[in-house]
Order: C-alpha cells, then sequence, then structure tokens
C-alpha cells in the first residue's frame, strides 16, 4: 500500500507541471495552439515507448489486437482528449480555477469506485476536508478576481469536459489493470504511449499549426524543451507511476491522491507568477493534504 500511495503522489507532483506549460509559451493569436501543445507533448510520449519497448522488445509483452483497441480508448479518455481540453480551458480561464476543478476528480472517483467492503461513514471525513479545501480555495479567487476573463464561462466547458474524460479514466484504466495482472505496468504505460503519440500527430496533422512557422517563432526552443519534459516526466514516467498506484490501491483511493496533482499545480502557478499564495489559499492546500491523509488511513 505504501508503494501504491507513493507512486500516486508522485505521479500528481509531474501531472501538476502541466497546469503552468500553456503560461510559459505564447499561445493563442501569433503563438502555438492548443493542439501544437498536446501534440508535441504526446509526440515524445509515444517516441519514449516505442524506444523502451524496442531496446527490451525480447522481454516485451506484444499487445493483442483486442489490447491495442483498449489502449487507444484509454489515450484518448486520459490524454491527448484530456489535456487537449485542458490546454483550451487553461487558455480561456487561467490557472487556479481549472486545477480546482479538476481538483474535483477525487471526488467523483471515490464516490463511482468505492470498494463494495468501504463503509461511506469512513470516507466522509475525507471527502469533507477535499470539498472545505475546494470550497476555499474557490472563494479566494473569486475574491482575487481571477474569474472574470473575457472567455472564462467557455474555459469552465473545456475543463468540465475534461474532467468527465479523466474521471472515466481513472475508474475505466483501475479496472481494466485489475482484469489482466499479466499486464505490467510499464507495458502498459508503452502501449498507452504508442497508442497517444500516434492520436496526437494524426491530430496536429488535421488542426495543428504549419512546422516551418512553428520553428520560426522566438519561442520555438522553450517550446520544444516544455514538449520534452512534459512527454517524458509528466506523461511517459507518471503514466507508469500512476499505473503502479491503480494496480496497488483501490479506484476510490487512487481518486483521492489525485488531489495532489491540485496541490502541486497550484504551488507551481504560484512560484512561476512570483507570488505567496493567500492565508486561505494556504489553508486550502492545509485541507487537501489532511483529506489525503484521513482517505489514506479510511483505506487501510
Amino acid at each position: 500500500m505504501l508503494t501504491g500511495v507513493l507512486a500516486g503522489l508522485a505521479a500528481g507532483a509531474l501531472w501538476g507541471l502541466v497546469f503552468v506549460a500553456p503560461r510559459m509559451v505564447n499561445m493563442g493569436v501569433g503563438g502555438f495552439s492548443s493542439v501544437d501543445l498536446m501534440a508535441g507533448r504526446f509526440a515524445v510520449y509515444g517516441l519514449v515507448a516505442a524506444l523502451v519497448m524496442l531496446a527490451g522488445w525480447r522481454s516485451r509483452r506484444v499487445p493483442s489486437l483486442r489490447q491495442a483497441g483498449a489502449a487507444l480508448a484509454m489515450s484518448v479518455l486520459g490524454f491527448s482528449g484530456y489535456y487537449l481540453l485542458l490546454v483550451l480551458a487553461i487558455r480561456d480561464a487561467g490557472t487556479e480555477v481549472p486545477s480546482l476543478v479538476i481538483g474535483t476528480i477525487p471526488l467523483w472517483v471515490m464516490l463511482l469506485g468505492k470498494p463494495q467492503g468501504l463503509r461511506w461513514p469512513s470516507l466522509l471525513p475525507g471527502l469533507a476536508l477535499t470539498l472545505a479545501g475546494l470550497a476555499l480555495m474557490m472563494g479566494s479567487t473569486h475574491e482575487a478576481g481571477q474569474d472574470t476573463t473575457p472567455h472564462f464561462r467557455r474555459g469552465m466547458l473545456f475543463v468540465s469536459a475534461s474532467l468527465v474524460c479523466w474521471t472515466a479514466f481513472a475508474i475505466l484504466n483501475s479496472a481494466w489493470l485489475k482484469r489482466h495482472p499479466e499486464v505490467n505496468a510499464t507495458d502498459w504505460a508503452n502501449w498507452l504511449g504508442i497508442a497517444t503519440g500516434l492520436g496526437a500527430l494524426l491530430m496536429w496533422a488535421v488542426a495543428g499549426s504549419d512546422f516551418h512557422a512553428m520553428a520560426a517563432h522566438e519561442d520555438w526552443g522553450t517550446f520544444v524543451l516544455l514538449c520534452v519534459l512534459a512527454g517524458v516526466g509528466s506523461t511517459w514516467l507518471a503514466t507508469i507511476l500512476w499505473n503502479v498506484a491503480s494496480q496497488r490501491l483501490s479506484a476510490s483511493l487512487c481518486g483521492q491522491l489525485i488531489v495532489s496533482e491540485t496541490i502541486f499545480a497550484l504551488l507551481y502557478s504560484f512560484a512561476w507568477d512570483g507570488r505567496w499564495p493567500t492565508a486561505a489559499q494556504l489553508a486550502a492546500c492545509v485541507l487537501f493534504t489532511l483529506g489525503i491523509l484521513v482517505s489514506i488511513r479510511a483505506h487501510r
């Protein structure tokens, strides 16, 4: 259980980086598009996964047609579709509020993925702490006037759709791995990576920017570096860590660990903005952390 918890927290820390990546380059008119960033990140993920599989091809499992189809469907839910919607949401609504909406994923996953032997009264304290943290953070964000961007409502629609995608992925991915114990975490991450990379390249070919125009942009070097870091760390490595957690923990506890993504996303956002969180925001992070600890205790 400890290995699963640590793996889930580490995955959350790596995922939190993708919330600030869209703010580090020029996105929108005259800059890179949301499809460009999504495709670049997942093309790197697919390349790393393919290289890892080729390097150990004698010991690596080759997916069956049915397993390949499952990997393709999961890749859309948990990677290309989810991240494209999230990038669009961050573009329209900033970092803080979308990260908080994504922070409600633990609640949905816990409600939908509760183990049969776990009683609701044992889950309520962790849920209450998480809800209190979300309410406190939402209130402080509203007071700071961060929900008045021109396309805020559109951003909320995008992030709501991304929430649905990743909630479905968290539950279905955990169930699939438990039904297929013969597939280890690294193999499944590589299969997902190749499926995600191919899908992202196809999407970029259809809706992405012209490559020569991208390469001529002044932020090109930063864009490539972000794609590499996000593709290797926040995707390939984070996916292996999350698969380890999914195999060792229940879906409801995994869902609660996703709160760590929100905490790290907020910390990275504050660091990027060069400001300290307010007292209310710090208190919200403490409530999030307590919610994780109480939920871990309830699942023992």
